[in-house]
């Protein structure tokens, strides 16, 4: 049985960045800064109730006699007790013969063209330890995204405006930087088991490494060019955010309601019609949340079964990474053109070149992981190479001019004498017409 490790290093940060929002907000409120007490208190406390929220939701706590973990988790311990639950678990697990098991069929990976189905035998223990991290994957995603980005935005600022890095918010914003990306590499890991829940996937350790790298040059950029834009332009960061946020948020409904899908009703069956609302907007809520600092793996889909878009779409991909480095370029130029004496002392234009360069690493550690370290990648139906050049292709097409004004262009260029004899003929073409009694005396 595997170790819950993930389920331990998701508490750990949980319980460390709590602990330090605490503590900020307690070291601004002895300094009389009221406005940044309450911000970062908000932006703790709402993941917290977030992610009790999730774990009662998915081992559906409220249908079920358990007063004193609802209690728990109203005090927002939840978490605690969902980490003693699991290794309690863990520990006895073997022990006591199972009444009985259940048995999985997974293929592994194909070999020389063949895949060969493998069957397993999954216990009760096992299975309320796979339940469990798949219940601590969700809470740290929505925890990372809807928590730690925020928070790392707000110190990032606070520090920049006051031009000074207190030891307390470093440490902060470390542990919410590493929040992050432990969600985002989260979110991938998710992505891969829901769309080739089929297969036996092991991960390896170089694409842990490569889905870390991608993942820190990736968010670290965003939050730094997102805050160098509000500090000198504070009123225009709120339509930025509005427009990436609204736009993401309403971008799986639109494709939702093009296709004339019913009503998703299988989500859960104890929901009524509008508490499955609820949770497909809390769904797309997290989903845009995702989006406006990194590429989200999991691409919603509300007319699938399983709300997840399980093709891999290279162009959409594409899209989105062109689009936002032309837009962390845009902002990092209004930056630089309505900067303040507060960067007096910094190279403009070494700082934009080193963040530039920055998120051209996060998109080679990407292509270098969907190239070579994803676990799933023999059976891509085309490699990321592929797709890329496919796509270029596809953009050169869009951009290319037609042939016939080429051609026209090229006749023009290259024969000029041609064209001045043929200006001279209409000319007397045109003469002639003007007075036929010259033509007429002419031929004769």
């Amino acid at each position: 049985m595997k170790f819950p490790g993930s389920v331990l290093v998701s508490l750990v940060l949980f319980v460390a960045e709590t602990a330090a929002a605490l503590c900020l907000s307690g070291a601004y409120r002895a300094a009389g800064d009221r406005m940044w007490q309450w911000l970062t208190l908000l932006f703790a406390l709402l993941p917290c109730a977030l992610v009790q929220l999730s774990l009662v939701f998915i081992h559906r706590d409220v249908s079920r006699d358990r007063p004193l973990v609802l209690l728990l988790h109203l005090l927002q311990l939840g978490p605690l007790v969902r980490c003693v639950e699991v290794f309690y678990i863990y520990f006895h697990a073997g022990r006591v013969e199972e009444p009985y098991v259940s048995i999985t069929k997974k293929r592994q990976m194909p070999k020389d063209g063949y895949s060969e189905e493998i069957e397993k035998e999954v216990g009760q223990a096992e299975g309320k330890l796979c339940t469990h991290r798949s219940a601590f994957s969700r809470a740290s995603v929505i925890q990372a995204f809807l928590g730690s980005a925020p928070q790392l935005t707000l110190q990032l600022y606070i520090c920049v405006l006051q031009q000074e890095i207190t030891a307390a918010r470093s440490i902060f914003m470390v542990l919410s930087l590493l929040s992050i990306v432990y969600g985002a590499l989260r979110c991938n890991i998710l992505a891969i088991k829901i769309k080739y829940d089929d297969y036996d996937i092991s991960v390896k350790p170089a694409a842990y490494l490569c889905i870390f790298m991608w993942r820190s040059f990736e968010i670290a950029i965003r939050v730094t060019v997102l805050v160098l834009f509000s500090s000198v332009l504070q009123i225009w960061i709120l339509p930025v955010v509005l427009v990436n946020f609204f736009g993401f948020f309403f971008y799986p409904w639109i494709l939702f309601w093009q296709s004339k899908s019913p009503f998703p009703e299988n989500i859960e069956k104890a929901l009524s019609r509008v508490g499955t609302t609820i949770v497909l907007c809390l769904l797309t809520f997290l989903y845009a949340g995702i989006n406006m600092f990194c590429w989200s793996a999991v691409q919603v889909k509300l007319n699938d079964p399983d709300l997840i878009n399980k093709s891999q779409n290279w162009y959409r991909l594409t899209v989105y990474y062109m689009l936002r480095f032309i837009e962390n370029a845009f902002l990092l130029l209004m930056w630089y053109i309505y900067k303040t004496d507060i960067y007096l002392y910094i190279c403009a234009p070494l700082l934009v070149l080193q963040l530039l360069i920055g998120y051209c690493m996060a998109i080679l550690f990407m292509l270098v992981f969907y190239q070579f370290c994803h676990p799933c990648k023999k059976l891509f139906s085309s490699s990321i190479s592929e797709g890329l050049l496919s796509c270029f292709k596809f953009l050169c097409f869009i951009c290319k001019p037609p042939k016939s004004s080429i051609l026209i262009d090229k006749a023009e260029v290259k024969s000029p004498e041609n064209s001045d004899e043929i200006r001279s003929s209409s000319k007397t073409i045109d003469s002639q017409k003007g007075n036929p009694h010259q033509s007429i005396s002419s031929n004769a």
